[in-house]
Parts: structure tokens; C-alpha cells; sequence
């Protein structure tokens, strides 16, 4: 398991294989969804972090398959990286719970106005 905070990338590609096993681009698609768009993972970027990702045990190759002539990887969740996934999980949902008792403790005058009313600046 890692000790550190993920990245985001590597948090968004844990989640989108905590469901069935997918191949690069499906994982692309999937972060894509998850994360509202808000991360767009090109090839190179998303075969890099799967082979970091493989090589620290957490996911592992699932099977592969030949479609259109191309050879296709699938990938899955392994035990370590599904404790992982919860373990940061868990440290995002707590720092959530600090930063949203913070904000309640303000003077209604004093809270700041939603990043996305700002046009998205924070």
C-alpha cells in the first residue's frame, strides 16, 4: 500500500478499475467520466502510469486480446491496490469533513462565495 497521497491521475485510474477490468482506452473514457472531465489522460501519459502502477502491485493485467489486428491489455484492481483506493478514500473524506467544519464555523458574512460562482477560480 502507499503511504503517500496519490496523484491525481493515478486516484482517478484506481477508481475507474475498481469496477470490471478495462483496456487503455476504456480507461481513458472512464477517468474522463469520473472525474467530470476534469482529467484528460492521453496514451502516453496513461501506458506510463499503468506500467509504474503494475510494477508497485497495484493493479495487474487481467488478459489480452486482439481486436482490429491491434493487441489489447486489460487491467484490474489488485488486493493492494484496492486497499489503497479505500486507505485514500479515506484521507480525502477526512480532509473533506475538516475543510466543510471549517466553512460551517464561519460568520454567514464571512464565507466565501463557491469557486464556481467566481468562474471557477480558487
Amino acid at each position: 500500500m502507499v503511504d503517500a497521497p496519490l496523484r491525481e491521475p493515478t486516484f482517478w485510474i484506481l477508481t475507474a478499475l475498481a469496477g470490471p477490468p478495462m483496456h487503455g482506452y476504456g480507461i481513458i473514457r472512464e477517468v474522463a467520466a469520473l472525474s467530470e472531465g476534469r482529467l484528460s489522460l492521453r496514451p502516453g501519459t496513461l501506458y506510463g502510469a499503468l506500467d509504474r502502477m503494475v510494477d508497485a502491485g497495484l493493479i495487474e493485467a487481467d488478459r489480452e486480446e486482439v481486436v482490429d489486428g491491434r493487441q489489447r491489455r486489460y487491467y484490474r484492481l489488485s488486493t493492494t491496490g484496492s486497499a489503497t483506493l479505500a486507505g485514500e478514500t479515506e484521507r480525502l473524506r477526512r480532509n473533506v469533513k475538516a475543510a466543510t467544519a471549517r466553512l460551517g464555523a464561519l460568520a454567514p458574512a464571512a464565507r466565501p462565495i463557491a469557486p464556481r460562482a467566481l468562474g471557477g477560480l480558487a
